[in-house]
């Protein structure tokens, strides 16, 4: 059975090692593009989009697919919502990874907002924040011309793309809270501002901010079409394995 993975995340290339383990599925990973250089998957991958619903409807024919998983990031919902529209059309399983959210806990100085231009609100005059919330989003702080940023993304932005003020440092997210809590204190972060895309990568950030108390903005998740979703790798080799019985 082919397996069409939409990938972009770590949740799909967790999936995409798995399942290259026992080979017994022919696996796509599709990747949107958005990084210049996506990480490596292990597995045959396709990058761009597919043309909304008539392009991936289009897709799953002409390619066989026997089931699709959307491992998409939790903030990615125009493309999850095409794929429950192209999976229904062409009648192909279809499943939602969805990790689970971040949840506050002992320490944690939470200000949960509803989406980002609240964050922009919810930041104090003359704040210093670190704004993990990627390339594509940034250009809503550009207006708040008082603040001090420290913006992370992995790709550098387009020579037209509004930004706040601060300094930008291109990269991916480190893995453990000792790096991200250094940068802080380099820059004399005030905030941290993050979407709540759940899930060990990313989170050192979140670490780093209650270690150092600092107060972290954290944008809610958008609604989500219905649609069959697990949380974890496993509960999607146990959906496939009962599609191939």
């Amino acid at each position: 059975m082919r397996l069409l993975i939409l990938g972009g995340t770590g949740d799909a290339r967790a999936l995409a090692a798995r399942l290259g383990e026992d080979g017994r599925h022919d696996i796509v990973v599709s990747l949107a593009g958005a990084v210049a250089r996506p990480e490596v998957y292990g597995a045959r991958t396709r990058i761009g989009g597919f043309g909304g619903v008539e392009g991936l409807s289009a897709y799953l024919a002409e390619n066989a697919v026997g089931a699709v998983i959307d491992a998409t990031h939790p903030f990615a919902q125009a493309m999850t919502a095409n794929a429950v529209a192209a999976c229904a059309r062409m009648q192909v399983p279809l499943l939602r990874l969805d990790r689970p959210q971040w949840r506050p806990g002992a320490g944690d100085d939470w200000r949960e907002v509803a989406d980002l231009t609240q964050a922009v609100a919810a930041l104090p005059e003359g704040a210093r924040p670190f704004l993990a919330i990627g390339r594509k989003d940034i250009g809503v702080f550009a207006l708040r011309r008082d603040l001090d940023c420290l913006m992370r993304m992995i790709d550098p932005p387009a020579p037209d793309q509004p930004l706040p003020p601060g300094r930008l440092v291109l990269g991916r997210p480190p893995a453990n809270a000792d790096a991200e809590c250094v940068a802080f204190r380099d820059h004399g972060v005030t905030h941290v501002v993050t979407k709540n895309s759940g899930g060990p990568w990313g989170y050192a950030k979140i670490e780093a901010a209650r270690r150092l108390g600092l107060p972290v903005i954290v944008a809610s998740r958008p609604p989500q079409v219905a649609v069959e979703t697990v949380a974890d790798t496993q509960a999607v080799l146990d959906w496939i394995a009962r599609l191939d019985r």
